[in-house]
């Protein structure tokens, strides 16, 4: 076996290495639901000025809406780790309920729409919020 025989038996053993890596990449790791704990933490961290009034989670975890003044700070699930947008409250409150799922609009190219799941036990909006579009 000459020396470039084995040049090209490690670099094709390289690019199969890649390709592999490259595929293991692309698979989702399970991210944890939101708790009111969590969904406080990650909020905070994405808008440290903004002080959370009311907390909403998503019957499936996977999203919450806190209510902070005139701002709705929404966090989701995208892949496997969590984004955080916001919009105005009262534009939050008439977001459209269809197919068990309350969708929000944010106008960012980068995270366009949320989708968060509601239930009867978990309505869109909160409780007591339905009134509150002047707020």
């Amino acid at each position: 076996m000459t020396w470039a025989q084995i040049i090209q038996i490690v670099s094709v053993a390289g690019v199969v290495a890649m390709i592999a890596a490259a595929w293991w990449a692309k698979i989702p790791r399970p991210t944890p639901e939101l708790d009111p704990a969590r969904a406080r933490d990650l909020l905070a961290v994405e808008f440290p000025d903004n002080p959370i009034n009311d907390l909403w989670i998503a019957s499936d975890g996977a999203g919450a809406v806190a209510r902070s003044g005139t701002e709705a700070l929404v966090v989701y699930r995208a892949g496997d780790g969590y984004v955080a947008r916001s919009l105005s409250w009262a534009d939050a409150l008439i977001a459209p309920v269809q197919s068990g799922h309350v969708r929000f609009r944010f106008g960012d190219f980068a995270a366009p729409r949320a989708s968060l799941a509601v239930s009867g036990i978990n309505p869109w909006p909160p409780q007591g919020h339905q009134a509150g579009l002047a707020a």
